[in-house]
């Protein structure tokens, strides 16, 4: 059965066309920043994707946990506010309790009024990356290559999945 799947990956043109290619060395692991799962959550926006879904989805919201690396992700024609507000509501909140929480890059869909009421709500903090440095946000970048990798073999070719 390894046989037949390390014979089907080589034969797969949509797997030799997007495989990773590792140019680096092996680096040691990092420690966790997350004590507890679902206590600090990475969010990030991928897109505009193009061209759209048939349901005409541009944008995808994704939110990775640091400590199991559960991911939630979201397809979104735009990216509002009100979008971002409800994703971390009924998406984090409901389904896995309040975080300690909330890494961000330091795009407009995370800093508004209405994100700082559902912080004060629900009692956990909304961390920035830095300005100088956006991929601190390492993890949530992770996941977002990793979902367009997987997005590239999984789309047919008229890419209206």
């Amino acid at each position: 059965m390894v046989k037949d799947c390390i014979d089907h990956a080589r034969r797969c043109q949509a797997c030799q066309v997007h495989a990773n290619f590792i140019h680096q060395p092996p680096e040691p692991l990092h420690p966790t920043v997350a004590s507890w799962p679902f206590d600090a959550w990475g969010l990030d926006v991928v897109g505009p994707i193009t061209p759209k879904s048939s349901a005409g989805h541009t944008y995808i919201l994704a939110a990775t946990d640091y400590f199991s690396k559960w991911a939630e992700a979201v397809a979104l024609k735009e990216v509002k506010k009100e979008n971002v507000a409800d994703f971390i509501r009924v998406h984090i909140i409901y389904r896995f309790g309040i975080p300690r929480y909330i890494l961000t890059d330091n795009g407009k869909p995370f800093d508004y009024k209405l994100m700082d009421k559902i912080y004060k709500l629900f009692d956990f903090q909304q961390r920035n990356s830095s300005a100088y440095y956006a991929a601190a946000n390492g993890l949530a970048e992770a996941f977002n290559k990793t979902l367009c990798n997987l997005l590239k073999k999984v789309v047919s070719k008229s890419k209206r999945d």
